[in-house]
């Protein structure tokens, strides 16, 4: 039976990325050595490396200003690192869900933390969009894509600071004007390698304004000098994000896997919609089209458990919700061909019929 892969990360990845990957674990760009085994520092994957900044600096238009580094620890460690690097005083905080609020918890053992708004108390459903942001702030921070609420931000706020984001979970759906960002940041696990390599982008002049001592693993310009060769860098996972990122030019860049996404989401929240056993859990302005959450109607409650078990049977994989939210997520990332959208539609379709 065909498995259509919902997880929400770690994540479908592109079958160009799996095989390329499989075929340098067995013999790394002719060495005769496994890619798991090379030296980091072996002019093959330096090169590697090399050639994985220049893609993202091309898909993602990174001016000069920027420099794009590699490392491990994932997002969770860059709660920490971009305060410390970035926080002299005070920062604002954008609450939007789970992961934005362990950032603050983090941001606020460097310096005031300012959380200018917050849709807690409607279960993360929405993103905000009345509020202020200090101009004495260092620095806002954002997260554009919610992955356990479905929520997303579709138009990047304006404000008189530097901005600060973690794109996690839709970095590379959609072009992005990094010169607006002092820092951005990235976890691998959902739109671009296995779990283990973090992308950081960050503007050049954002960096050695802090006071205070940083430790050299936790200094971004540790990495920017050493070209995130400092030390040991997830060798497999970097492999695959190339891969993943060369992959991407080849479908046409963002633009094309924007177009993709906008119309994945599109047929998927329509089904939601017109289904009378469903309904969606995020407001519809704020809809993620990277992760689409969905509950059963009131009335049709009973038919959760059974559903899941349906959807599994015909190859559903990995679309239970979150406990936070409950119900179903259907994360459809950019490796997500829409012929797996619409195998769940029909799926949905079909249960709709025997209820």
């Amino acid at each position: 039976m065909k498995k259509y892969n919902f997880y929400a990360g770690p994540s479908i990845l592109s079958q160009y990325t799996i095989k390329s990957t499989a075929e340098a674990i067995l013999d790394f760009a002719g060495t005769g050595l496994s890619l798991m085994e090379v030296s980091h520092r072996s002019k093959e994957f330096v090169a590697v490396c090399d050639e994985a900044r220049n893609l993202v600096k091309e898909l993602l238009d990174v001016p000069a200003t920027h420099d794009v580094i590699f490392l491990g620890g994932g997002a969770s460690l860059q709660f920490c690192m971009v305060p410390y690097n970035l926080l002299k005083k005070k920062a604002s905080y954008l609450d939007t869900g789970t992961w934005a609020s362990k950032a603050i918890k983090e941001a606020k053992l460097f310096g005031e933390v300012e959380v200018v708004a917050s849709s807690k108390e409607k279960n993360y459903n929405f993103i905000p969009k009345d509020y202020t942001v200090s101009d004495d702030s260092d620095y806002f921070h954002i997260t554009t894509n919610n992955t356990i609420y479905g929520t997303q931000i579709h138009r990047i706020p304006q404000v008189n600071v530097p901005l600060v984001a973690d794109m996690s979970s839709d970095i590379f759906s959609r072009p992005t004007d990094v010169s607006k960002y002092d820092a951005i940041y990235a976890g691998a696990q959902k739109n671009l390698a296995p779990s283990g390599v973090t992308i950081i982008i960050v503007r050049k002049d954002a960096l050695n304004r802090m006071d205070r001592p940083i430790p050299t693993m936790l200094n971004y310009m540790t990495h920017v000098e050493k070209e995130s060769m400092f030390n040991t860098p997830p060798v497999v996972p970097l492999y695959a994000a190339m891969q993943t990122l060369k992959w991407y030019k080849e479908q046409g860049g963002i633009p094309a896997i924007q177009k993709k996404n906008e119309e994945k989401a599109a047929v998927l929240y329509d089904e939601i919609d017109r289904n009378k056993l469903f309904k969606g859990t995020a407001e519809k302005e704020d809809r993620s089209l990277m992760n689409v959450c969905f509950v059963m109607n009131d009335e049709y409650k009973d038919l959760e458990s059974e559903f899941a078990s349906f959807a599994a049977a015909a190859g559903m994989t990995g679309i239970k919700g979150h406990r936070s939210v409950g119900g179903f997520r259907a994360s459809i990332y950019n490796a997500m061909p829409i012929e797996s959208v619409k195998a769940l539609i029909q799926t949905m379709h079909e249960f709709e019929k025997q209820h």
